[in-house]
């Protein structure tokens, strides 16, 4: 499989590049591989500008939107997942009709250039285009555990949503009887046309035709059930597949899991926002997982075997003769994975050591402290407290 390419190198623009800058980017490359404008090139040529094309208007997609640009920058391709859509595998039509709004913003609509065919439509067949409409997006919360950020899960949604009629099938009409009339608001051309006079002089704004939803024809029969809509008002169990190594805030994507939209248009989407569950053992920092052990003052003195909690359960954790307070243990890989494999691999399980000093003695207890006391092994040297000193001092660097 050929490993993509950054969206910043694929448009030409760098990392700080304003949104305007983004803009013009693509629209340089859309002209530049617009399928219209290979003229006589080869069938090679024109495959590699199509495939061009559809790299550019990827990328566009993605930096183009403040929040998946955002997750680009932080995660790479894993942050946007599925976000960005799969457009080596689109049409150039489907790409248009999922995407026209991209087009008709930069373009114009039917622009055309030079007297190629514009955005009307692809391969050199112009004209007005039908609209596709696009169904709402949708956004749940899912609240996973450590463990499963670890190791991936995957959880079923009841979704309330607007689903696809099952009178009609989609088609608006009855029996499917699939009649229409031209658009009299419109004309049949889908668009309106409004004048408003401004200080420059009469300006003309061109919008969506408001009765037939740009498509430029009516629905003579309509559906009884969705009235010529195409969506009702139901139910649908949705699975998400979590992946492992999500972290808190992260937003993933289920493409065309949302909204039905009008007659038979592109599903929306849902957006999954993550939430993790606060553990009660660890405490997370990227891929690294802390724990806080306590042990008592001869473990640390004489050294022994104690048990640690991981997330695939308990493992033993030796600990050495004179382990001090504050004293730092890892154990490697067991941590979180990286999220689809973007990053540094599995963080490791850190432990920070500390020794419970207690509050209240007994007589016998007393007597026994007292003795060790006098001990000079038990009174802190100059190498004791220099080494204390640095381990104190590492916790503020």
């Amino acid at each position: 499989m050929e490993q993509k390419r950054d969206y910043y190198e694929v448009l030409g623009v760098t990392k700080n590049a304003t949104e305007q800058e983004i803009k013009a980017a693509y629209k340089k490359m859309a002209i530049k591989y617009h399928p219209d404008r290979q003229g006589d090139k080869s069938e090679a040529e024109k495959k590699e500008a199509e495939a061009k094309f559809k790299e550019a208007a990827e990328a566009y997609d993605v930096l183009h939107d403040a929040q998946k640009r955002q997750r680009y920058d932080q995660f790479g391709f894993a942050g946007v997942g599925g976000a960005s859509g799969n457009y080596q595998n689109m049409s150039m039509d489907d790409i248009f009709s999922q995407f026209g709004d991209i087009f008709s913003d930069l373009f114009g609509g039917g622009a055309s250039f030079g007297g190629f065919g514009g955005f009307g439509g692809f391969g050199g067949r112009g004209g007005q285009r039908k609209p596709m409409h696009k169904g709402g997006d949708l956004r749940l919360k899912v609240r996973l555990t450590l463990k499963e950020c670890a190791t991936g899960v995957t959880k079923k949604f009841k979704v309330k949503k607007k689903v696809t009629c099952n009178h009609c099938h989609g088609s608006g009409t009855e029996n499917g009887s699939g009649d229409t009339v031209t658009c009299q608001t419109c004309h049949g051309s889908g668009y309106v046309l409004r004048s408003q006079r401004s200080v420059f002089g009469m300006m003309q704004t061109q919008s969506v035709c408001p009765d037939c939803q740009g498509e430029g024809q009516i629905i003579k029969n309509k559906c009884h059930q969705c009235g010529g809509s195409g969506v009702t008002t139901g139910e649908e169990v949705v699975e998400v597949k979590i992946p492992a190594g999500v972290q808190d805030g992260m937003v993933l994507t289920v493409p065309g899991k949302g909204e039905a939209a009008i007659r038979n248009g592109v599903p929306g989407d849902i957006q999954v926002f993550i939430e993790v569950e606060k553990d009660k053992d660890f405490i997370r920092q990227d891929n690294d997982l802390i724990y806080n052990l306590l042990i008592d003052i001869p473990t640390a003195a004489l050294g022994g075997s104690v048990e640690v909690p991981t997330l695939d359960g308990k493992v033993k954790l030796k600990i050495d003769p004179g382990t001090q307070p504050g004293k730092v243990l890892r154990l490697r890989g067991k941590g979180l994975p990286s999220l689809q494999g973007y990053g540094y691999g599995t963080g490791d399980l850190i432990v920070n050591v500390s020794v419970y000093i207690p509050e209240t003695l007994s007589r016998d207890e007393r007597q026994a402290l007292e003795s060790l006391r006098l001990s000079e092994n038990f009174r802190p040297n100059a190498s004791a407290k220099s080494s204390f000193f640095n381990r104190f001092k590492q916790m503020f660097d």
